[in-house]
């Protein structure tokens, strides 16, 4: 019999609470995911923390602190110029004097009513909340992290591996089985993780770009049936862009799916998908409800129809609909 796919919610209930916040992930637990996610990012003082990017000017309000004025920086991020503030010029304890403020304001006006309730979580604190949330209701809640710019951080003396296999081993999270998948959009970290953890591993793709520690290949060439069975060598799976899975016609409503679900079980690789959301913005055509990008479509017909491939889980912003779809 086939299990049922699992939901992942993406940075917690973003779709409802600012992204990556305390908050936003027990929304997503008492809407019944199944995996919560954190990207995971380092301080100056090597502690994981949880922020889309690096650079947190979007999703909290340090441009505002006079304070940290002067640790507004330039860098190059995967070959890209950014101008911001960056997590890795503070410590902890300056991080946790910010506050976490919404992404995407113009498609979330709602979500602009907690700006400034919320700090930046650590990794360890997500972590407790699950545990905890686990005694409290007597069900698995799976911890789902991406480790964000391995090499960038690697390049600058914060390497990922060792604090968070350390920090999963302290809460015990080591073997297969375990409610736990590590993720990455690079290539390096996940063959370093893999000779030295048993957790399961994911190959992120998406369907433009290549690896940004072997921009030479790119993932178009990845998900090819000889790309899959070389990932099938260090991962367990692959987390990929919808588009891969499905793409949009010249109109921008879904067309035929490409074969990347059986290639990839072919190998014996899971199929996770990403990110499904509300918004018009982000909906195909067929799915939108009139013209405002802001407005809420039809999400659940969109997951049904990707439900149909065969993938093995998802990851959405709004995981009531998500759950609607997939239950």
């Amino acid at each position: 019999m086939a299990k049922d796919p699992i939901i992942i919610a993406h940075r917690g209930a973003s779709g409802e609470r600012p992204e990556h916040t305390i908050a936003s992930y027990t929304l997503a637990i008492e809407q019944g995911t199944d995996y919560i996610e954190p990207d995971l990012v380092l301080t100056k003082d090597g502690v994981l923390v949880a922020r889309h990017e690096n650079e947190i000017s979007e999703t909290t309000d340090v441009a505002d602190k006079p304070e940290f004025a002067d640790r507004k920086a330039t860098k190059t991020i995967d070959g890209q110029k950014m101008t911001g503030w960056f997590t890795e010029d503070f410590t902890l304890a300056e991080l946790k004097t910010l506050r976490a403020k919404e992404r995407l304001p113009m498609l979330r006006k709602a979500n602009m009513a907690f700006d400034g309730q919320f700090e930046i979580p650590t990794f360890e604190e997500i972590i407790l909340l699950a545990k905890a949330k686990e005694k409290e209701t007597g069900r698995r809640i799976g911890i789902y992290p991406e480790t964000k710019h391995p090499s960038y951080f690697a390049s600058i003396g914060l390497p990922h591996e060792a604090p968070l296999l350390s920090m999963l081993e302290k809460h015990g999270y080591s073997q297969k089985d375990n409610p736990l998948f590590i993720q990455s959009f690079e290539v390096g970290n996940l063959k370093a993780l893999r000779g030295k953890t048993k957790l399961r591993l994911i190959q992120l793709m998406s369907k433009d770009d290549g690896p940004a520690d072997n921009p030479a290949t790119k993932y178009a060439a990845m998900a090819s049936p000889d790309g899959l069975k070389a990932i099938a060598t260090y991962a367990d799976g692959i987390g990929v862009e919808k588009a891969m899975v499905i793409p949009r016609t010249m109109l921008g409503n879904l067309g035929e799916p490409t074969s990347l679900v059986a290639d990839a079980h072919a190998v014996g690789l899971d199929v996770h998908i990403w990110t499904f959301r509300r918004e018009n913005y982000f909906l195909p055509l067929g799915q939108r409800s009139g013209l405002n990008p802001a407005g809420h479509g039809d999400l659940v017909a969109e997951i049904k129809v990707f439900l149909a491939t065969g993938i093995d889980g998802f990851f959405s912003d709004n995981v009531s609909e998500a759950v609607s779809a997939a239950r």
